[in-house]
């Protein structure tokens, strides 16, 4: 690892000597710097046209400029490459293979300037310990600043915020991201969080994250306000072949509060304080182009979770697990792309301690379903089991889409505007009836086989679609052609954003 240079100290030094010239000294060093660099990368040209299949020898590799990070969360990237912790010997083509995936390395840990700038210079052929086989590689890590703070509005289809975020990078030296984050506003009243995570074993796609945060949104689709208090632990791995898994254990402290004057039942019945104890699994494969705007491939993804079984606790337990899944699949290089989706998920409940009778299902833990982002055409929350005007959500669910996104006459297909002509629908069921493991099995058998008992409430509709690189942007008119009785339908124009789409 690269080490205060005699140029540094000379700047230093000339700068407090003769603050006048400083300016001129910097500019001639930035020009013996550049006159250097390019030397490096001609000599690195000269070397990889000569042989790709030339054997050669990684005899050090140098890190400079990663002044704040440690020598041996560096070691633990570039170590495996050297030559002397292999069996075998490089060719030139495998060498820079190689370096290049330490490079990779480096970028994904997002507290390097991108890019990082690579040389190789073969040692010097005076000295008597190095071979004629062998290079050196120097890798240019420029470490971006410690913190950033962001401020600013976000607007959606039913909220509005301000927020503030603070990031701080690699506070250890080991690549660690604080990241703490307060926003008020109309839906989500207040939301605070402090997050640490790390890379474990410089590794970037295996990271340990531990996460505390306070909530507190208006739920108006059913009149309450739900607080939420608690932390979580979270372990995240990336595979070679690009499967994400997370698995997680999380403590929430919840509250439905804040009921209106015209609260249900229902919601009457679930006010109150609940605490849930629950582990986690999500499994993405995202093979879409462009997420937010994918004009090829597909995705599938997986999210479990296990609440209030023995040693977990907790007063609400339950297994729930969904699924969904999208294919882009292009007309030629026309810029019009048809996309699909399907989602379902279900609530199975499980008995609490030494009870042999499961639990009901309690708000804060039911599917909702409908919305500018979800079913389009519905009002959020509009689908589903219904107590008056309140939307209470379900136990069983499945939702699907399809859409074709079209290029703006006279904008072109290069730019993330699209028209689209969709149509989309969905079921939401709840789960009744109350008993033993047996008869609670027997109920979601019939409750998954009513999913597809008539028609499901649907929409069709046409809209402008922008993908800004944070979000996704709709404004679309809909048309309800199918609609149970007590859903909340939208007719005309809905404003959604966010980044999952149905």
């Amino acid at each position: 690892m690269a080490s205060t240079g005699e140029d540094e100290i000379f700047e230093r030094l000339s700068q407090k000597a003769d603050p006048a010239g400083h300016k001129r000294r910097e500019d001639e060093l930035n020009a013996r710097r550049y006159a250097q660099d390019q030397k490096a990368q001609q000599r690195l040209a000269e070397l990889i046209n000569d042989n790709t299949t030339l054997p050669v020898t990684i005899s050090s590799v140098h890190v400079l400029h990663a002044k704040r990070t440690r020598r041996s969360f560096l070691e633990r990237v570039v170590n495996p490459i050297l030559s002397a912790n292999r069996n075998e010997e490089y060719t030139l083509e495998e060498a820079l293979k190689e370096v290049s995936g330490a490079v990779d390395k480096l970028n994904r840990f997002g507290i390097f300037k991108f890019p990082i700038s690579v040389y190789i210079d073969r040692p010097d052929p005076t000295n008597p310990s190095s071979a004629a086989t062998d290079i050196n590689v120097y890798l240019s890590a420029l470490e971006r600043g410690t913190y950033t703070i962001k401020t600013g509005t976000e607007a959606g289809s039913s909220e509005a915020d301000a927020y503030v975020n603070a990031e701080f990078r690699n506070l250890f030296g080991g690549a660690e991201t604080l990241n703490a984050h307060a926003s008020l506003g109309t839906r989500t009243r207040s939301a605070y969080s402090l997050a640490i995570d790390t890379p474990i074993l410089s590794n970037p796609d295996f990271k340990f994250q531990l996460n505390g945060f306070a909530s507190s949104t208006l739920k108006s689709w059913a009149s309450h306000e739900e607080v939420l208090k608690g932390g979580n632990s979270i372990l995240t791995y990336l595979t070679k072949t690009g499967h994400k898994h997370t698995f997680g254990y999380s403590g929430i402290w919840r509250q439905v509060t804040g009921l209106t004057e015209t609260a249900s039942p229902t919601i009457r019945g679930d006010a109150g304080d609940s605490f849930k104890s629950s582990l986690t699994h999500t499994w993405i494969n995202d093979k879409r182009d462009y997420p937010l705007l994918p004009s090829r491939g597909y995705v599938m993804k997986t999210v479990s979770e296990l609440a209030g079984v023995r040693p977990l606790g907790g007063d609400v337990a339950f297994f729930k697990t969904q699924a969904e899944s999208q294919i882009a699949l292009p007309f030629g290089d026309t810029g019009i792309t048809f996309t699909a989706g399907l989602r379902g998920g279900l609530l199975y409940p499980l008995a609490l301690g030494g009870s042999k009778t499961p639990t009901h299902s309690r708000i804060s833990d039911r599917f909702q379903l409908g919305g500018p982002t979800d079913v389009r055409g519905f009002r959020l929350s509009g689908l589903g089991p219904h107590d008056g005007h309140d939307a209470v959500g379900g136990d069983v669910f499945a939702a699907g889409g399809a859409s074709l996104l079209f290029p703006v006459p006279r904008v072109g297909k290069e730019t993330p505007l699209r028209l689209q002509a969709f149509i989309n629908g969905g079921r939401l069921l709840a789960l009744h009836g109350a008993g033993n493991d047996a008869s609670v099995k027997e109920n979601m058998k019939k409750t998954v086989s009513s999913l597809t008992n008539g028609l499901p409430s649907c929409a069709a509709g046409f809209g402008l679609v922008y993908a800004h690189p944070i979000a996704r942007f709709e404004i679309n008119f809909s048309l309800p052609l199918v609609a149970r009785q007590g859903e909340g339908i939208r007719k005309g124009l809905s404003f959604g954003v966010g980044v999952e789409f149905l």
